[in-house]
């Protein structure tokens, strides 16, 4: 089945300029085109079109992606680059997950920090709380907090 540019944007969940910008930049060079420059996207264009959104959200960069794409147009002889480029950003993905990870953890003890003050009317309760009454998915959090305080008393 032939797609236009709109229908498989509209598959996509894109808009249709994000098609035509990734066309621009060198990333669809598998694409055909009709007789009069038409844009003709067929079901395998959509495979690729996924794999390009998820190396996209992942942050690589268009520069990197077009690299990608031309590897795989040389052929096997290439899957070693195309494997350590993957591997590459799979690494960077794990680090930047762990860090919004970290991120997460903060923002749930800082709710569970404030809801507590809140019902006590006061943050004073908390400055000196225990750290046995912290609920223990939050202590590592409040031992960081603390080494920050620590260092910056010094």
């Amino acid at each position: 089945m032939i797609y236009t540019v709109g229908e498989m944007a509209k598959k996509l969940g894109v808009a249709a300029s994000t098609l035509r910008y990734y066309d621009k930049e060198g990333l669809l060079p598998l694409v055909e085109r009709s007789s009069s420059g038409i844009r003709m996207f067929r079901d395998e264009d959509y495979e690729w079109l996924l794999v390009i959104s998820c190396l996209k959200k992942t942050g690589m960069s268009l520069k990197n992606i077009k690299e990608f794409i031309y590897l795989v147009m040389e052929g096997d002889s290439t899957i070693d680059k195309r494997l350590s480029l993957f591997i590459k950003q799979k690494e960077a993905m794990e680090k930047r997950m762990a860090e919004l990870q970290e991120t997460l953890d903060m923002l749930d003890f800082k709710c569970w920090y404030y809801r507590v003050a809140k019902e006590a009317g006061t943050t004073d309760i908390l400055r000196d709380m225990p750290i046995e009454d912290i609920p223990e998915e939050y202590r590592e959090i409040k031992y960081k907090l603390q080494n920050v305080d620590l260092q910056n008393d010094k």
